[in-house]
């Protein structure tokens, strides 16, 4: 049994006489649907009936539930059938608005109706995400064909190589036609090189020989900065990279709308009183 709130407590007090009002109202409206509901019976069996939720009555007799308003109700301006119509009643021969004798303070939802636009709304929706990957598969630029090394086709490359690795003996450069992979090592290094810049000595080298493998690293940063892959900058002796800024991972692209047609409430599921 619970404990009477002191005299001096206000939140008690208006606790209890909001729960006292709550009570009442449940009990008022018992009373008015057994009221209306007196004089009638179900149409199926002529059982006595009793509301189960807003806008659904049940025969006691043999469980067949339906709307009242739309089963007894009638128009009453033209004697006219009362239909629902999304969320109001209607007389379907003259069209005008019949307010529910057994609706006490909630309102009465089609269900059918709002089955229908979520339907439409899905629809909506997977076609505009079909509309986007079309869209980015479209935008999608072709493979990139990068030609063969050639360090004829730059003109004193050979010479600043050997500066690079000033120890290297001269004719060095004689073996990277025939067994340098550009691919290869244009790969390794796109594997390092992010939006923050990176040093080229920070690099891991991918052979042994480190002053060989230093001149095939230097290659390939060139034709990926000459393939516009890359950006390079140079702080004294430092040579820092970075991508380049339109081959980084481009933004979210929007189109993941989620309007629903201008839709919302409860789609008929109602709570039992």
């Amino acid at each position: 049994m619970s404990q009477r709130p002191e005299p001096w407590d206000i939140v008690g007090l208006a606790f209890s006489l909001a729960g006292a009002v709550a009570g009442f109202v449940e009990r008022a409206k018992r009373f008015f649907y057994d009221v209306m509901l007196w004089d009638h019976a179900c149409p199926t069996c002529g059982g006595g009936l009793a509301m189960v939720r807003e806008g659904v009555c049940k025969c006691q007799a043999c469980g067949h539930q339906f709307d009242p308003t739309t089963a007894f109700q009638r128009c009453q301006a033209c004697g006219g059938k009362v239909v629902l119509k999304v969320c109001r009643y209607q007389c379907q021969q003259c069209g005008g608005d019949v307010p529910s004798r057994f609706l006490f303070d909630g309102l009465v939802f089609d269900a059918e109706y709002f089955r229908q636009k979520m339907a439409e709304h899905r629809q909506k929706k997977s076609e505009q995400h079909e509309r986007v990957r079309q869209m980015l598969a479209e935008s999608r630029s072709q493979a990139l064909g990068l030609p063969a090394a050639n360090l004829q086709d730059v003109p004193g490359l050979t010479e600043a190589l050997n500066a690079l690795v000033a120890d290297a003996p001269s004719g060095s450069a004689a073996w990277l036609p025939s067994e340098f992979n550009l691919a290869f090592y244009e790969s390794h290094l796109q594997a390092h090189i992010g939006a923050i810049p990176v040093g080229f000595d920070e690099i891991p080298p991918l052979g042994e020989n480190r002053r060989l493998d230093r001149v095939r690293r230097f290659i390939a940063i060139l034709f990926l900065a000459h393939a516009g892959l890359v950006d390079i900058r140079q702080d004294g002796q430092i040579i820092q990279m970075m991508k380049h800024e339109t081959n980084r991972e481009g933004q979210g692209f929007p189109g993941a709308a989620e309007d629903v047609d201008g839709v919302e409430g409860p789609l008929g599921g109602i709570e039992a009183w």
